[in-house]
């Protein structure tokens, strides 16, 4: 399995602020679905910070985001390991499947691949 990006997640009520606040230092805006908003590097796409209000579709808002090219295999290791799955694993409406695991310091960490 191979990680593709890693991002931090901020919840955040002042989402207009932080785009501001993030593109003094070059970030930009890359996707947008009102309650999450990803602000990248131009020059490092993969470089990124999400905030979000809440989750869609999830009980609380993870601390941290995970891209790797198999979630599938992601999921099954951390069920066989015994972590705290927070959310199950599934797909979403705006292109990801993903789950939520609790880490060993107690964060949340959503595991996600694109479709």
């Amino acid at each position: 399995m191979s990680i593709r990006r890693v991002m931090p997640d901020i919840r955040s009520e002042a989402m207009e602020e932080s785009r501001y606040f993030y593109g003094l230092l070059g970030f930009e805006e890359v996707m947008n679905h009102g309650w999450v908003m990803t602000l990248a590097s131009p020059s490092n796409p993969t470089a990124q910070v999400t905030f979000m209000s809440h989750d869609a579709t999830a009980p609380v808002v993870p601390d941290m985001s995970v891209e790797v090219d198999d979630v599938d295999a992601a999921y099954a290791a951390m069920q066989e390991s015994g972590a705290e799955v927070v959310h199950p694993l599934q797909d979403e409406e705006w292109g990801v499947r993903r789950f939520f695991v609790r880490d060993p310091n107690g964060r949340v960490v959503n595991v996600l691949s694109h479709q």
